[in-house]
C-alpha cells in the first residue's frame, strides 16, 4: 500500500510517493494498490489538473481509500469533491480539504519505522 501526494511544486510530506503532474499520478493509481490520495488542482499553466486524475478514477474504479484534496482551488477542490462524492464507493473515506498534521506526521513517523 502507498500514499500519493500529486502537486506540481509543494514539498511532498515524509511517507508519500509525489506525483509532479497527472501523468505521474494515473500511472501510479494503475500500478499500485493506493491507501491515501492527497490532490492538488492547478499543476501547471497549460498542464492537465486535477480532475483529469478525478476523471481517470472514475473510469477506470480504481479508488484510494481515502482521499484527501489540499488545493488552494475552492472551484477545483469543488469540481473534484462532487464527481467523486456522485461515484466514489461507500468504504472510500472522501474529505473536502487537507490532510490533518496528525494524519501527516502519523504516516512520516510509520514509514520512518520500515
Amino acid at each position: 500500500m502507498i500514499h500519493i501526494y500529486l502537486d506540481d511544486y509543494r514539498r511532498c510530506p515524509a511517507g508519500f510517493a509525489l506525483a509532479r503532474n497527472a501523468e505521474e499520478c494515473k500511472l501510479l493509481l494503475d500500478s499500485e494498490d493506493v491507501d491515501l490520495l492527497s490532490l492538488d488542482f492547478e499543476l501547471g499553466y497549460g498542464e492537465p489538473n486535477g480532475m483529469e486524475v478525478v476523471r481517470h478514477i472514475l473510469e477506470t474504479g480504481r479508488f484510494p481509500r481515502r482521499i484527501y484534496m489540499h488545493t488552494s482551488s475552492p472551484s477545483g477542490r469543488m469540481q473534484m469533491y462532487a464527481a467523486l462524492m456522485e461515484r466514489a464507493p461507500k468504504d472510500v473515506l472522501l474529505v473536502n480539504g487537507p490532510m490533518p498534521d496528525s494524519l501527516i506526521e502519523e504516516i512520516g513517523r510509520t514509514s520512518s519505522n520500515k
